[in-house]
């Protein structure tokens, strides 16, 4: 979805029940069980997207190049950054990822984030 007026302000009412749109398969799974993603996502003309996201269960490699900004509404996860240490996640924990962050994902319980992406 994309916002039409840069200077609109876009509400994502109620994070933790709103309705995602339909469910995709990670790019990179890594095993069984093949996680599955839900987002609801508002991409705006100044070269930022926002929305809510949602993973179940899996293990998979992360391909965002973009800078992110993301806030966990539920769930528990790990990432492991490629040449770093695990990080656990859960309910109410944030991250602030560099551009081109890569690693490995594993979630252990769905997920539900908040995302900033910044092009």
């Amino acid at each position: 979805m994309t916002a039409e007026n840069p200077m609109s302000i876009d509400h994502f009412k109620n994070t933790a029940e709103l309705a995602l749109d339909e469910v995709n398969p990670v790019a990179v799974p890594l095993g069984e069980p093949h996680a599955l993603t839900r987002t609801h996502s508002v991409e705006r003309a100044d070269g930022v997207e926002a929305g809510v996201w949602e993973c179940s269960p899996g293990r998979w490699r992360r391909q965002i190049v973009q800078q992110e900004f993301c806030h966990f509404i539920a769930g528990r996860c790990t990432f492991t950054p490629d040449g770093g240490e695990p990080i656990e996640i859960r309910a109410g924990d944030a991250l602030m990822m560099p551009a081109n962050t890569t690693g490995i994902w594993d979630i252990q319980e769905t997920v539900r984030k908040t995302f900033v992406l910044i092009y």
